[in-house]
């Protein structure tokens, strides 16, 4: 799509959580919007705020050339792109589906397929940030598709995403998501674990959680080591092996002092114990293995 186009009409599938909040903001795109949801009072707002309303995907698909799908899970995606009144019914060539939902990388991959035999692009396009964000208009997202499917989706997702990010064809928008997702349910397991020996320590359990968002917010938490291209070991007169070589130090001997803190109060802490096995090797800057000669 360019300036000089009319801009494409908009269709969004499913209306929870996510899906209303992105949907709200399309409202206000140029080339109109049209709603489905297997609730009809949740296609109401939008009705009432100027948008259609379709009964089923495929009478959606007649209205829509862009088709934003928000649903559950691989089943309800696929059923909603290839049941009997799925999108794929009515499409025509050219249409771009993109699903936001978090499914497998491979029924992205075999939706594509099924769309490409429709001439209709597929573009799995998972998002991060939460309702918040897509009330404020600031989700991330990461998709995975064609370059014409992407320059049609980008000027209508601007409407509710301040970064959108081309991971590269079908399937990597997916990837890209669950490794985000990884680190963001492995953190939350983390804090549970210090939860529990901040907990035996006596400490304000509500108090280290404010510590952690505050601190989080100016250090940028996880994502502020996440800065190379690659996770091969650094070579020593690399321009990273030093800052990264201090957060090694750093991290094994804080880590080292929990883990002492645990054994004396009794807390079992396995994520500490393999974090500090790891951290060096994983941040590419383990140090020499001891040998006969420099023992």
């Amino acid at each position: 799509m360019t300036s000089e186009s009319a801009p494409a009409p908009v269709g969004f599938i499913g209306l929870g959580n996510m899906g209303a909040p992105i949907a709200t903001r399309l409202l206000a795109w140029p080339g109109g919007l049209t709603v489905c949801d297997v609730r009809p009072e949740a296609t109401a707002p939008f009705t009432e705020a100027g948008a259609r309303a379709a009964s089923t995907p495929a009478e959606l698909a007649e209205h829509a050339r862009v088709i934003c799908v928000t649903v559950i899970d691989d089943a309800q995606v696929t059923e909603v792109l290839t049941g009997p009144q799925g999108i794929l019914r009515t499409a025509v060539a050219g249409t771009v589906i993109a699903v936001h939902s978090t499914i497998s990388d491979q029924t992205a991959e075999k939706l594509a397929a099924v769309c490409a035999e429709h001439a209709v692009e597929f573009v799995d396009a998972p998002v991060s940030g939460g309702a918040g964000a897509a009330q404020r208009g600031s989700l991330a997202v990461m998709a995975g598709g064609s370059d014409a499917a992407l320059a049609a989706i980008r000027e209508p997702f601007a409407c509710f995403s301040d970064r959108l990010v081309h991971t590269g064809p079908v399937g990597t928008g997916t990837r890209m998501k669950l490794a985000r997702n990884l680190l963001h349910f492995v953190s939350f397991t983390a804090a549970t674990e210090a939860q529990r020996l901040a907990e035996a320590a006596g400490l304000d359990l509500s108090a280290l959680g404010k510590i952690v968002r505050h601190s989080d917010a100016i250090t940028g938490g996880a994502g502020s080591i996440m800065l190379r291209d690659t996770t091969a070991p650094i070579d020593p007169d690399d321009f990273w092996f030093p800052i990264l070589g201090h957060v090694r130090n750093l991290g094994e001997k804080d880590l080292s002092l929990a883990a002492d803190l645990g054994d004396r109060l009794g807390v079992d802490l396995p994520l500490t114990r393999i974090a500090l096995d790891n951290l060096a090797a994983g941040l590419g800057v383990a140090r020499p293995a001891l040998t006969s000669e420099n023992s």
